[in-house]
Parts: structure tokens; sequence; C-alpha cells
């Protein structure tokens, strides 16, 4: 059970309420919804992250995905989960996140980004060691937007795991790339 009530959209105002009509009936929005003008920011950066980002769909959900796991947000997980699944991520792969990037199934540009996030995650300033390999791979808006979703999402994960945000029970509830 949530710490605090989420927001119930008939009882928001007219403006939070429309943003919520807007996006699935997800408990994390509805979560956030208390936060009135924070909310509205963080739809927006959130889907510039997701739609807009020079980083590859899928190398960006390998990161976020890295990122619920070490933060141990189920929720997170869950949501991303399909949202990887959308960007060509396999099963296996997907599964294998959870271990890191000591796995065969990875890619060596996978690995890079799994390590960066490790890297970033737990030590906050990534070592060149991590840095060095990634940045002759991306570019640097890359850098900057995969950098940047790493700390969104640990924020978000922290929010998740501080407030009890629930797993919506069925119906369609997950955020995809489409629009």
């Amino acid at each position: 059970m949530a710490r605090i009530p989420y927001v119930d959209p008939a009882d928001a105002p007219e403006e939070i309420a429309s943003l919520l009509a807007k996006l699935p009936p997800m408990n994390v929005m509805r979560m956030l919804a208390h936060a009135e003008p924070e909310f509205r920011k963080f739809v927006s950066f959130s889907d510039a992250l997701l739609r807009k980002s020079d980083v590859d769909k899928w190398l960006l959900e390998l990161a976020i995905l890295r990122v619920g796991h070490l933060s141990e947000a189920p929720y997170e997980i869950h949501q991303h989960e399909a949202l990887a699944r959308a960007v060509g991520g396999t099963d296996d792969k997907i599964a294998a996140i959870a271990d890191g990037a000591n796995n065969d199934l990875f890619s060596e540009d996978e690995k890079l980004v799994l390590r960066y996030t490790d890297d970033v995650v737990r030590n906050v300033r990534a070592s060149d060691a991590t840095f060095k390999p990634l940045e002759a791979k991306l570019s640097h808006q890359g850098l900057v937007e995969l950098t940047m979703a790493i700390g969104f999402y640990m924020m978000v994960s922290r929010l998740l795991n501080t407030f009890d945000v629930e797993i919506e029970d069925g119906g369609d509830t997950t955020l995809t790339l489409e629009r």
C-alpha cells in the first residue's frame, strides 16, 4: 500500500486532471501529481529523454532497467521491461540486466552502457575506465543524455520506493514510445 494516497483525477486541479487524462492510468503519475508544478516538468522531461534522446532507444532502456535493478525498484523495472521489448530488447537480455555487464548475451556496446550505468549509480562520477570507452561510441549529446537519464531514473526509483508506489492491477498502464 502506498504511504500517501494517490491523486484522484476527479479531485485534482483542472490542469493536473487534464494532464493525467492524457497519460496511461499509472500510479507513478498519480503520486507525482501531488507536486503540481514539478509534475508538469517531470512529464515533459521524461518524454524528452524517452522519445527525443540521441541515444539508441534500446541502450537507453538498458541503462534505465539497470538503474531499476541497482535501486531495487520493482515498479521501475516492470514499466521499463515493456518499453525495452518495444525497442528490440529480447526476454533473455532483459532478464540478464539484473546481473550486469558480465554476460555474453550482451554486445560490447551494451556492456559499455551497463558498466557506465553501474559506475554512475554506485560512485556518482564515472571513472575514466567506463567513461572513455563510451565516449568513443556516443556523441557528446548522447553521453550527456545517457547520464541525465541515469540520474533521472535514480530519482524516480527513489521516489517510487520511498512512497511504496504499487504496480497497477491489469489494464493499459504501461508507457509506450508511440505518439
